[in-house]
């Protein structure tokens, strides 16, 4: 049974940082795009940041770029999110995803991932 478990969230003020962490069990995770989505609520869910299976490839929301970094280390099936210069408007619930297809190109489209997290709340006040 594939599991994504998510940690790290929690309250900082702005300009603050945190790093989430997922870890992913029930299948090798590390053939998978595995990504971060967010959704804050009233709208709908966005995609954050995207790894491929290898980790050498990367996509980002512009929202994030220079401020958020994707990792992932496949020997321990997980992958993280290292959170820095938070702003209120990145406070949401934050969900890990994995591709269901391997060796895809990192998408940022929720549509292109077929296993879900239960999500961790991240609240960045000013």
């Amino acid at each position: 049974q594939v599991q994504l478990v998510e940690s790290g969230g929690g309250s900082v003020q702005a300009g603050g940082s945190l790093r989430l962490s997922c870890a992913a069990s029930g299948y090798t995770s590390g053939y998978y795009c595995m990504g971060w989505f967010r959704q804050a609520p009233g709208k709908e869910r966005e995609g954050v940041a995207t790894i491929n299976a290898g980790g050498g490839t990367t996509s980002y929301a512009d929202s994030v770029k220079g401020r958020f970094t994707i990792s992932r280390d496949n020997a321990k099936n997980a992958v993280y999110l290292l959170m820095n210069s938070l702003k209120p408007e990145d406070t949401a619930m934050y969900y890990c995803a994995s591709d269901k297809t391997p060796w895809r190109f990192p998408s940022l489209a929720a549509t292109d991932f077929g296993y879900w997290g239960q999500g961790t709340q991240v609240t960045v006040s000013s």
